[in-house]
């Protein structure tokens, strides 16, 4: 390319340095582009029958590449263009820059697709996700503060390539206890997310998908970001909480240890009641149920009251939604065969009325 100009100028052709600067940098620019464009439609055309992994990766690395492939096509139009020494410097400095945000978001892409194919071994939808909900809840924290950390270092990379900044480098550490106290004071509360956020990472006291009673709510918790953790309400609405909160206050996980829980139905009924009849109609139903996983039903009188007697049953299944409604279908089957079969044994007020008060009144006085 600088021979051509050469031979332009030797011609007696005058084109001025700047001018040549930008045909050069407007072809290296055009023809990238270009060939940016013909790579991806052949690549898309190549994963047209693959699965989602192979598109969306291809779409995720389109916008990366044409950096890459911009900043490689800057560089050699530098080399070639006729640039003064500040011109070149400038230049150089600024592909210096594009080239650390360019490693900074190949970084951050790989460990998206390290991510991606680490946790396909992984289904949320199955039936016991225990292992799962433990790998994705771990990966995605992990990942927000791997993503954070690499903004970091990418935007220090990119203020440590100027001068001004290396010259007081010295005067920048040796204030650096001082401006570390008065930055922790002022992020407090993002430091203290983050490092919530690693805690629970390790420690898991919550997963994704896990069923949480929390703030007299029950929820599923939906996502966990690097600060706050989302959970979707039974009624849809999303309750929003900081990392810490998980930390520092007390809440219930259903599905800490396990997905499977058991379910209390309490009852109250007259004392006339046969208990075992009531038992085998409960048994009866949760044979007959879909919901039930066939681990635990359990009938007993836990307790007696004035006019009834409380009778506790226990059912179990898989998940905390099929317990909710193995629950409901116990009390809507056993309700209505309390009606059919024994419906004097309802609850209900007692008056006794005296056929003869005068002779009540005459046994009082005797």
């Amino acid at each position: 390319m600088t021979e051509f100009l050469d031979d332009i100028r030797a011609e007696g052709v005058w084109l001025p340095d700047r001018l040549a600067s930008a045909i050069i940098f407007a072809a290296v620019v055009s023809f990238t582009l270009f060939a940016h464009r013909i790579l991806f439609r052949l690549l898309t055309r190549l994963v047209e029958s693959k699965d989602l992994f192979w598109r969306s990766l291809v779409s995720r690395l389109k916008r990366v590449v044409r950096l890459a492939m911009l900043v490689a096509g800057l560089s050699f139009g530098a080399t070639v263009a006729p640039l003064t020494d500040m011109q070149s410097a400038t230049v150089r400095h600024i592909l210096l820059i594009f080239f650390i945000v360019l490693v900074a978001w190949m970084a951050r892409i790989v460990k998206h697709i390290w991510m991606t194919v680490y946790l396909r071994r992984f289904k949320l939808d199955a039936e016991d996700n225990l292992l799962a909900r433990k790998h994705v809840t771990q990966t995605r924290i992990m990942e927000r503060v791997a993503d954070l950390l690499i903004v970091v270092v990418a935007i220090s990379a990119c203020m440590m390539s100027f001068d001004a900044v290396r010259q007081y480098g010295v005067s920048l550490l040796a204030s650096a206890g001082v401006a570390g106290i008065v930055v922790g004071l002022a992020l407090q509360p993002v430091l203290k997310n983050l490092f919530a956020g690693i805690q629970l990472a390790i420690t898991q006291p919550i997963r994704i998908d896990d069923a949480l009673l929390v703030e007299g709510e029950w929820g599923r918790v939906e996502e966990i970001t690097s600060t706050y953790v989302v959970v979707q309400l039974w009624d849809w609405r999303r309750l929003i909480l900081p990392l810490s909160y998980f930390i520092e206050n007390p809440f219930q996980n259903w599905t800490r240890e396990s997905s499977a829980l058991i379910g209390t139905v309490m009852i109250y009924l007259d004392y006339s009641v046969p208990v075992e009849v009531i038992r085998r109609k409960v048994e009866e139903i949760a044979q007959g149920s879909k919901l039930w996983d066939r681990r635990v039903v359990n009938i007993a009188v836990t307790d007696f009251r004035e006019t009834v007697m409380e009778i506790r049953i226990l059912v179990s299944a898989s998940n905390s939604g099929r317990t909710f409604d193995l629950r409901c279908e116990v009390r809507e089957k056993l309700i209505d065969f309390i009606q059919r079969e024994y419906p004097a044994s309802l609850p209900r007020m007692r008056a006794v009325m005296s056929e003869s008060p005068a002779r009540d009144r005459r046994e009082a006085a005797e």
